[in-house]
């Protein structure tokens, strides 16, 4: 089982950056996709960004193209979240997940972390 750890949250005004850190249990970890969620109104998580485990391709939510950059260590088992620019829209509490496969649906990842808060003041 992988387990995943997130860090790097904290708070911040409008315009900073934060980058957040996952760091996954397991040397596997380099044959998962990893993707950032946040919660949104009306979902349980709305997907943010998302990594293929050979880091060659990527995937942004429309609201944070641009601003955010996902990356991932495999020598490290850590997958990383640039965010520039932030918002306060951006407030939330950003999980890490890891799945089989690259996908921007939260059904498809099967291993979480337990969050880590960010907020964005105005």
């Amino acid at each position: 089982q992988v387990q995943l750890v997130e860090s790097g949250g904290g708070l911040v005004q409008a315009g900073g950056s934060l980058r957040l850190c996952c760091a996954a249990s397991e040397r596997t970890f380099r044959n998962y996709a990893m993707a950032w969620f946040r919660p949104a109104p009306g979902k349980e998580r709305e997907f943010v960004a998302a990594i293929r485990w050979s880091g060659s391709i990527t995937y942004y939510a429309d609201s944070v193209k641009g601003r955010f950059t996902i990356s991932r260590d495999n020598a490290k088992n850590t997958v990383y979240l640039q965010m520039n620019s932030l918002k306060p829209e951006d407030t939330a509490v950003y999980y890490c997940a890891s799945s089989p496969g690259v996908s921007s649906m939260e059904k498809d990842y099967n291993y979480w972390g337990q969050g880590t808060q960010v907020t964005v003041s105005s």
